[in-house]
Protein backbone atom coordinates (compact mmCIF):
# COMPACT_ATOMS: atom_id res chain seq x y z
CA UNK A 1 0.00 0.00 0.00
CA UNK A 2 1.54 3.28 -0.96
CA UNK A 3 2.14 5.65 1.88
CA UNK A 4 2.89 8.68 0.04
CA UNK A 5 1.24 11.46 -2.25
CA UNK A 6 2.98 10.93 -5.68
CA UNK A 7 4.46 13.93 -6.82
CA UNK A 8 4.88 15.53 -10.35
CA UNK A 9 8.05 17.00 -11.83
CA UNK A 10 9.62 16.39 -8.56
CA UNK A 11 12.87 18.33 -9.91
CA UNK A 12 11.18 21.00 -11.02
CA UNK A 13 9.33 21.44 -7.40
CA UNK A 14 12.97 20.65 -5.77
CA UNK A 15 14.59 23.38 -7.53
CA UNK A 16 11.30 25.86 -6.71
CA UNK A 17 11.62 25.10 -3.39
CA UNK A 18 15.24 25.85 -3.41
CA UNK A 19 15.43 29.14 -5.20
CA UNK A 20 12.33 30.35 -2.77
CA UNK A 21 14.50 29.24 -0.17
CA UNK A 22 17.59 30.83 -1.07
CA UNK A 23 15.20 34.26 -1.79
CA UNK A 24 13.89 34.30 1.32
CA UNK A 25 16.77 33.21 3.65
CA UNK A 26 20.03 33.24 1.75
CA UNK A 27 22.60 30.66 1.00
CA UNK A 28 23.49 29.96 4.47
CA UNK A 29 20.01 28.31 4.84
CA UNK A 30 20.04 26.06 1.86
CA UNK A 31 20.13 22.60 3.06
CA UNK A 32 18.35 19.40 1.55
CA UNK A 33 16.51 19.53 4.62
CA UNK A 34 15.19 23.26 4.03
CA UNK A 35 14.76 22.04 0.62
CA UNK A 36 12.47 19.19 0.86
CA UNK A 37 10.80 21.01 3.72
CA UNK A 38 9.74 24.09 1.18
CA UNK A 39 8.98 21.37 -1.29
CA UNK A 40 6.23 19.25 1.53
CA UNK A 41 7.83 15.99 0.44
CA UNK A 42 10.35 13.44 2.44
CA UNK A 43 14.19 14.06 2.71
CA UNK A 44 14.43 10.81 0.56
CA UNK A 45 13.20 12.14 -2.33
CA UNK A 46 15.85 14.97 -2.94
CA UNK A 47 18.37 12.37 -2.68
CA UNK A 48 16.81 9.86 -4.83
CA UNK A 49 16.77 12.23 -7.70
CA UNK A 50 20.11 13.05 -7.38
CA UNK A 51 23.61 11.42 -6.04
CA UNK A 52 24.42 14.13 -3.37
CA UNK A 53 22.90 17.98 -2.26
CA UNK A 54 26.21 19.17 -4.51
CA UNK A 55 24.80 17.42 -7.91
CA UNK A 56 21.21 19.30 -6.66
CA UNK A 57 23.15 22.44 -6.47
CA UNK A 58 24.84 22.15 -9.97
CA UNK A 59 21.75 21.42 -11.80
CA UNK A 60 19.83 24.54 -10.06
CA UNK A 61 22.65 26.83 -11.28
CA UNK A 62 23.19 25.46 -14.52
CA UNK A 63 19.79 25.33 -15.26
CA UNK A 64 19.92 29.13 -15.09
CA UNK A 65 23.09 29.27 -17.20
CA UNK A 66 21.59 27.62 -20.29
CA UNK A 67 19.42 30.45 -20.34
CA UNK A 68 22.33 32.36 -21.32
CA UNK A 69 22.91 30.55 -24.56
CA UNK A 70 19.27 31.54 -25.66
CA UNK A 71 19.64 34.83 -24.46
CA UNK A 72 23.13 35.00 -26.28
CA UNK A 73 21.57 33.71 -29.67
CA UNK A 74 18.86 36.21 -29.37
CA UNK A 75 21.18 39.07 -28.69
CA UNK A 76 23.68 38.04 -31.69
CA UNK A 77 20.31 37.61 -34.17
CA UNK A 78 19.21 41.50 -33.15
CA UNK A 79 22.33 42.75 -33.51
CA UNK A 80 22.26 46.05 -35.36
CA UNK A 81 18.92 47.12 -33.83
CA UNK A 82 18.25 48.49 -30.91
CA UNK A 83 20.70 50.65 -28.65
CA UNK A 84 24.03 48.17 -27.50
CA UNK A 85 23.88 49.52 -23.64
CA UNK A 86 20.40 49.18 -23.67
CA UNK A 87 20.36 45.63 -24.93
CA UNK A 88 23.05 44.71 -22.60
CA UNK A 89 21.24 46.20 -19.58
CA UNK A 90 18.43 44.66 -20.38
CA UNK A 91 19.93 41.13 -20.70
CA UNK A 92 22.30 41.97 -17.80
CA UNK A 93 19.38 43.35 -15.75
CA UNK A 94 17.78 39.54 -16.47
CA UNK A 95 20.96 37.38 -15.18
CA UNK A 96 21.59 39.74 -11.94
CA UNK A 97 18.06 39.90 -10.68
CA UNK A 98 17.80 38.78 -7.47
CA UNK A 99 17.56 35.24 -8.27
CA UNK A 100 20.77 35.97 -9.90
CA UNK A 101 22.65 37.36 -7.12
CA UNK A 102 21.38 35.02 -4.71
CA UNK A 103 22.93 31.92 -7.15
CA UNK A 104 26.32 33.92 -7.23
CA UNK A 105 26.44 34.27 -3.38
CA UNK A 106 25.69 30.71 -3.35
CA UNK A 107 28.55 29.87 -5.64
CA UNK A 108 31.17 31.81 -3.64
CA UNK A 109 29.89 30.25 -0.55
CA UNK A 110 30.30 26.64 -1.95
CA UNK A 111 33.81 25.26 -2.85
CA UNK A 112 32.88 22.10 -4.09
CA UNK A 113 29.87 23.49 -5.81
CA UNK A 114 32.43 26.26 -7.46
CA UNK A 115 34.71 23.77 -8.64
CA UNK A 116 32.30 21.64 -9.84
CA UNK A 117 30.70 24.41 -11.87
CA UNK A 118 33.76 25.70 -13.28
CA UNK A 119 34.57 22.08 -14.80
CA UNK A 120 37.81 22.37 -17.28
CA UNK A 121 38.04 26.30 -17.00
CA UNK A 122 40.34 27.13 -14.52
CA UNK A 123 39.53 30.64 -13.98
CA UNK A 124 36.59 32.63 -13.72
CA UNK A 125 33.43 32.65 -10.78
CA UNK A 126 30.90 30.27 -12.73
CA UNK A 127 28.22 32.47 -13.99
CA UNK A 128 29.83 35.32 -13.66
CA UNK A 129 31.99 33.86 -16.96
CA UNK A 130 29.33 32.80 -18.62
CA UNK A 131 27.29 36.04 -18.72
CA UNK A 132 30.43 37.90 -19.80
CA UNK A 133 30.96 34.89 -22.80
CA UNK A 134 27.28 36.01 -23.51
CA UNK A 135 28.21 39.46 -23.40
CA UNK A 136 31.55 39.13 -25.51
CA UNK A 137 29.41 37.32 -28.42
CA UNK A 138 27.09 39.84 -28.77
CA UNK A 139 29.56 42.71 -28.61
CA UNK A 140 31.73 40.71 -31.22
CA UNK A 141 28.19 40.60 -33.48
CA UNK A 142 28.06 44.34 -32.84
CA UNK A 143 31.22 45.20 -33.70
CA UNK A 144 30.47 43.44 -37.40
CA UNK A 145 27.95 46.07 -37.65
CA UNK A 146 30.36 48.36 -37.01
CA UNK A 147 28.60 49.72 -33.90
CA UNK A 148 31.11 48.92 -31.43
CA UNK A 149 34.77 49.91 -31.84
CA UNK A 150 36.22 48.35 -34.42
CA UNK A 151 39.43 48.00 -31.83
CA UNK A 152 37.25 46.66 -29.31
CA UNK A 153 38.65 43.67 -27.58
CA UNK A 154 35.32 41.99 -26.83
CA UNK A 155 35.92 39.96 -24.21
CA UNK A 156 38.14 42.41 -21.97
CA UNK A 157 34.74 45.02 -22.39
CA UNK A 158 32.35 41.90 -21.65
CA UNK A 159 34.24 41.04 -18.30
CA UNK A 160 34.70 45.08 -17.84
CA UNK A 161 30.59 45.53 -18.44
CA UNK A 162 29.90 41.92 -16.04
CA UNK A 163 31.93 43.15 -13.32
CA UNK A 164 30.75 46.55 -13.60
CA UNK A 165 27.18 45.55 -13.53
CA UNK A 166 27.49 43.13 -10.92
CA UNK A 167 28.59 45.73 -8.27
CA UNK A 168 26.05 47.85 -9.29
CA UNK A 169 23.15 45.00 -8.83
CA UNK A 170 24.88 43.81 -5.47
CA UNK A 171 23.77 47.20 -4.66
CA UNK A 172 20.13 46.61 -5.11
CA UNK A 173 20.22 48.99 -8.24
CA UNK A 174 19.18 48.95 -11.77
CA UNK A 175 22.08 48.87 -14.17
CA UNK A 176 21.61 52.06 -16.08
CA UNK A 177 22.63 51.52 -20.12
CA UNK A 178 23.86 55.48 -19.71
CA UNK A 179 27.15 53.96 -17.51
CA UNK A 180 27.59 51.03 -19.91
CA UNK A 181 27.63 53.51 -23.04
CA UNK A 182 30.14 55.47 -21.19
CA UNK A 183 32.17 51.97 -20.75
CA UNK A 184 31.01 51.20 -24.22
CA UNK A 185 32.39 54.47 -25.59
CA UNK A 186 31.68 55.40 -29.37
CA UNK A 187 31.56 53.20 -32.18
CA UNK A 188 34.11 54.82 -34.42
Amino acid sequence: MPTGVALRDVRRQLFDAAERVLLRDGSNALTSRAVTAEAGCAKGVLHRHFADFDDFLVELVQRRIVGFEAWGATMRSNAGTGDVAENIADVLNGVLNRLGLALIGLIMARDELRVRLRGERDFGIPYLAEATEMIAGYLIAERDWNRVAEATDARNLALTLVGTAHLVAGEGNEIDPGLLRTIIGPAQ
